[in-house]
């Protein structure tokens, strides 16, 4: 019964975040195929709307890390699902700014 539990607590991150994913990836395809990825109107504003959801996986694994020093938590759990919390953080921040007022949607 103690391996078992072992094996979901090596698991369950990876579910998790393979999950997260997929459906980050999933909607950015479809935003793809219908050409309604955001789009701004200057340089500046388009890379930071194209690097929200790096940053966003970036900052996760980082909060992660942090958490992981600050708890008893392993570290590895810790920061594979701050950086797919950080990943989905990323993606919702990159939806809301890409409808903000200066885009050009077509």
């Amino acid at each position: 019964m103690e391996s078992l539990a072992e094996i979901m607590r090596i698991v369950f991150p990876l579910i998790i975040v393979g999950a997260i994913s997929i459906f980050v990836i999933l909607r950015l395809q479809n935003k793809h195929k219908k050409n309604q990825l955001g789009k701004k109107k200057t340089q500046g504003a388009q890379f930071l709307l194209d690097s929200l959801i790096p940053w966003g996986t970036f900052l996760g694994i980082f909060i992660g890390g942090i958490i992981s020093f600050l708890f008893p938590m392993s570290m590895l759990n810790t920061v594979s699902i701050g950086g797919g919390i950080g990943m989905l953080v990323g993606y919702f921040a990159y939806e809301i700014y890409s409808r903000t007022e200066g885009s050009s949607s077509s």
